[in-house]
């Protein structure tokens, strides 16, 4: 069931942009057809053409309710924007002749349209078709002129008289047209190609920009030549020659009442000067320059004024930048130009996304505390008007969802500046260092875990208060003397017994150990650093570099609040740290937990291939991961039929979830028979399983049971690995007032079942099936900073929800091939299903939708499968009997 697609953020790849200065709405056209159409702060549409081609030109009807589009594919649009979804009312296609340029004049029916010819075409905007009025360009210049203008360029009616027409062709030659007597009025020939024109309101004169990085002015009295030409960034050198400048793309010529005109355009800089390689906008007014420099190429600018006519004073009072990753809008009326505040949604686009959390079900009140933290973040500088659009008056239309930011957080303030001298380092990290993989929020105790790709952890906890402390690090040294080759044991009763020393990874002695081993690229500020009110960083762990090599990167990550710990996982192994002591519990190889019971075989390989296998894998970020694996993915489905899709029928209790029967699996021949299945995976999956170690890809602390014969649930840790195997470890945790003396301790561990391939998620339910969740702590602070921290803990053991169901909880485990649901504390696995066959899952999740659990899945071929089951289980005689199992 589709519902439709809900966006959010700065509009992709966008191309052209307009505005009605009479309803003070703005449109902005993408490259992929769609049309943003912005008012006031929640007034927000989206809409798109169905050929998907891209928006050229947008030209509003002002004051009407309507917008021209002029797209890629040569056809105009006439959309009507007064209803609640846009919808087109007309198209006029142009078979022969390639739109480039078009104008509207105010209050005119009559639409000009540019070509590539150099014609010059009028559409009826009412009926939407060709006048039959064509101004050819063999008229337009001399007869004399047998070299053809080249495109059409720019449009635009004269201020003192709408029947007079100025038509810009790229070749640098300008033409007055008179609609009336069809004939030239005029005509301009210049040296330099012609990127745009603008008129002075009086209509007596009009500039030009050029290639060069030239403006000229012109006047009709005469126009043999410019009675002005400036090159506003360029000088004349010492040898008498003009500096190199680049294309000024476009100009905008505008008078004010109180004070001098202003000339604003983009472009123009030298290309000798440093800044010249930065996209500018140029302000000139009077005799003062303001270059404002921008982050992203500028695609489109324009100038609003107080009046809709242009042979009226002008006025401007603001700049509206497009740029191709930002919306800016410059206020003209203050010293210094100052921006004005973006009320849009679009900051999710000032870099590139990496990670994406939801979280549901949150307490009541950190909406309200994130907000007001968030609010006091706001940057200085920014113009005290009220922002210019403000036009509309409907919401969420259109499918486009209005998301507000609540609290932003860098990251990149836990550490010093990177040093460019830095050689090695520097040359074997990612682009960006800073960029974050996975985050672990935990909204109880308002506790927050980032995951770097440089192979750190920090994290955060929440403050009412400002601090001054110094951030603790830690360094962890997760390395191998060699690496081992995994493959399936001939026999699940023969495994192949380790000597587990010879994989132990090592840990740094102490930490900020200054050895040659311990280089980081990123290294924490050792200092104290000021921390406003918000979330403050406690605790950084980090993964030292071996032998001028940077680690492996982390795949997996957990953090419990009710415990105090956090664990995270990599190629290598299992990280766990108590971050109320401030230390690390555990260090470990993958084959290290196995102990004794390995199920597979380790063969040793080179260790010098060893070391340029890893090297080769941990710089590759999960964004680059992903996409190589959809391209692998979408060559390989498309070459390979499917098997025929799982049989889904719609849900009984909920129209948003699907079911699907799973098969009873009790008997210990079934079980034997799922353990000893073939490790071959498509060959779209990554080789992370053939040509590295074992791999932790999920991790999971709850109230479980540690042994079989355990009778009362204490704290676990489930981890899950990259070859399907599922762990469990045991954790004693001290009593709450032994806590910050008394060791954290772990018993051993063993395996706990196998499934096909990687392992994605754990999920706990009670035997009545409902979703049962970890304990946690619930987030205090003293109104005195320096005072101590009390905890207040809430634990929901499996025995707190149960009483009528006896002991035992289900587990569900979940890997890209299977779904298996198991029994606590037997480990008798109840259901199995293999989720998909022919494709493997990327994401999946158990949540609960409409008073039903689910299993939620994300396949490699674009499907998404959401499987219900419900299971009820009678107790008789410490018996355990399925009673019924919904389809």
């Amino acid at each position: 069931l589709c519902l439709g697609t809900v966006r959010h953020g700065f509009p992709y790849k966008p191309t052209c942009l307009a505005f009605d200065p009479v309803q003070k709405i703005l449109a902005i056209g993408s490259r992929t057809g769609g049309i943003r159409i912005l008012g006031r702060p929640g007034v927000d549409c989206y809409s798109q053409h169905e050929s998907g081609a891209a928006v050229l030109q947008l030209q509003f009807l002002i004051n009407e309710g309507a917008l021209v589009t002029a797209c890629a594919d040569d056809t105009l649009h006439l959309w009507n924007l007064r209803q609640r979804r846009p919808a087109i009312l007309h198209s006029l296609k142009f078979n022969r002749e390639r739109i480039t340029f078009c104008h509207l004049p105010f209050q005119s029916k009559w639409l000009y349209v540019g070509t590539e010819r150099g014609n010059t075409h009028i559409v009826n905007v009412e009926s939407f078709v060709l006048s039959g009025y064509v101004i050819m360009w063999n008229k337009a210049i001399e007869l004399a002129t047998k070299a053809h203008p080249g495109p059409v360029v720019h449009l635009s009616d004269s201020p003192k008289d709408e029947c007079k027409l100025l038509i810009g062709f790229e070749s640098g030659t300008v033409v007055q047209w008179d609609l009336r007597a069809k004939k030239v009025d005029f005509r301009i020939y210049y040296d330099e190609a012609i990127h745009s024109v603008s008129w002075h309101h009086e209509g007596k004169q009009f500039m030009c920009s050029h290639s060069d990085g030239s403006l000229t002015m012109w006047n009709l009295r005469n126009t043999a030549r410019p009675i002005q030409i400036t090159y506003p960034h360029g000088k004349i050198l010492k040898e008498g020659r003009k500096e190199s400048c680049k294309p000024i793309l476009k100009v905008e010529y505008k008078t004010s009442r109180n004070s001098e005109p202003y000339i604003i355009f983009s472009g123009g800089l030298s290309y000798d000067k440093v800044g010249g390689r930065r996209p500018t906008l140029t302000i000139m007014h009077g005799k003062a320059v303001t270059v404002l420099e921008m982050d992203h190429p500028i695609v489109e600018f324009l100038v609003l004024c107080d009046t809709p006519y242009s042979n009226e004073i002008q006025d401007p009072y603001a700049v509206v930048l497009l740029l191709e990753k930002d919306f800016i809008m410059v206020d003209l009326t203050q010293r210094n130009f100052p921006i004005f505040e973006n009320p849009y949604p679009m900051d999710i686009h000032e870099s590139p996304v990496t990670c994406t959390a939801y979280f549901a079900e949150c307490p009541p009140d950190i909406i309200p505390v994130l907000y007001s933290v968030g609010a006091k973040q706001k940057k200085t500088g920014y113009s005290h008007k009220e922002w210019p659009v403000s036009g509309g008056t409907w919401t969420l239309v259109g499918g486009f969802l209005t998301l507000q930011m609540l609290y932003k957080l860098k990251t990149s303030k836990v550490f010093e500046n990177p040093n460019a001298g830095e050689g090695r380092a520097v040359e074997l990290v990612e682009e960006d260092p800073y960029a974050i993989q996975m985050v672990s929020w935990c909204p109880q105790s308002r506790l927050f875990c980032v995951v770097g790709i440089s192979a750190h952890v920090i994290l955060y906890r929440f403050s009412k208060h400002e601090a001054n402390t110094e951030i603790v690090s830690l360094e962890v040294r997760l390395q191998f003397d060699s690496e081992d080759v995994i493959s399936p044991s001939e026999t699940e009763n023969n495994p192949c017994f380790s000597d587990p020393s010879s994989h132990s990874p090592q840990m740094s002695g102490s930490p900020g150990n200054n050895s040659q081993d311990s280089l980081h690229y990123l290294k924490v500020k050792n200092r104290p650093v000021r921390m406003p009110p918000g979330y403050q960083a406690e605790l950084v762990v980090q993964l030292q570099w071996v032998d001028r090599e940077p680690p492996q990167q982390i795949t997996s990550l957990d953090i419990n609040s009710a415990y105090g710990l956090l664990a995270f996982g990599s190629c290598n192994g299992l990280v766990m740290v108590d971050y109320i002591q401030k230390t690390i519990l555990m260090c470990v190889s993958t084959l290290d937990l196995y102990g004794a019971a390995d199920p597979y075989q380790r063969l040793t390989r080179s260790p010098r291939k060893n070391r340029q296998s890893t090297s080769e894998f941990c710089m590759r970020s999960l964004s680059h991961f992903y996409s190589d694996s959809k391209k692998r993915i979408r060559t390989s489905y498309q070459s390979n039929s499917l098997s025929p899709p799982l049989s889904l029928s719609p849900s009984p209790s909920s129209s948003l979830c699907l079911s699907v029967s799973l098969c009873m699996c009790v008997s210990c021949k079934a079980e034997s028979r799922e353990n000893s299945f073939s490790r071959s995976r498509s060959s779209s999956v990554s080789s992370i399983d053939r040509d590295t170690k074992e791999a932790v890809t999920t991790l999971q602390f709850g109230e479980s049971y540690g042994r079989k014969a355990d009778s009362l649930p204490t704290a676990c840790l489930w981890v899950g690995t990259s070859l399907g195997v599922v762990l469990l470890l045991p954790i004693s945790i001290p009593t709450e007032k032994e806590r910050l003396e008394e060791p954290v301790t772990m018993g051993p561990s063993g395996t706990i079942l196998m499934l096909k391939g990687s392992v994605l998620c754990f999920s706990f339910l009670d035997c009545g099936g409902t979703l049962i969740q970890s304990p946690y702590e619930v987030w205090q602070e003293p109104e005195d900073p320096d005072e101590p921290r009390r905890r207040k803990l809430v634990n929901l053991s499996p025995l707190s929800s149960q009483e009528a169901c006896g002991d035992g909880h289900l587990a569900v485990v979940c890997s890209e091939k299977q779904a298996k649901v198991i029994l606590m504390p037997t480990q008798a696995v109840l259901f199995t299903h293999n989720v998909t066959e022919s494709s493997f899952l990327l994401r999946a999740d158990v949540v609960s939708v409409c008073n039903s659990v689910c299993l939620a899945c994300f396949c490699a071929n674009g499907h998404v499968m959401t499987l219900r089951f419900t299971v009820c289980l009678s107790l008789h005689d410490n018996t355990l009997h399925p009673a019924t199992l919904a389809e």
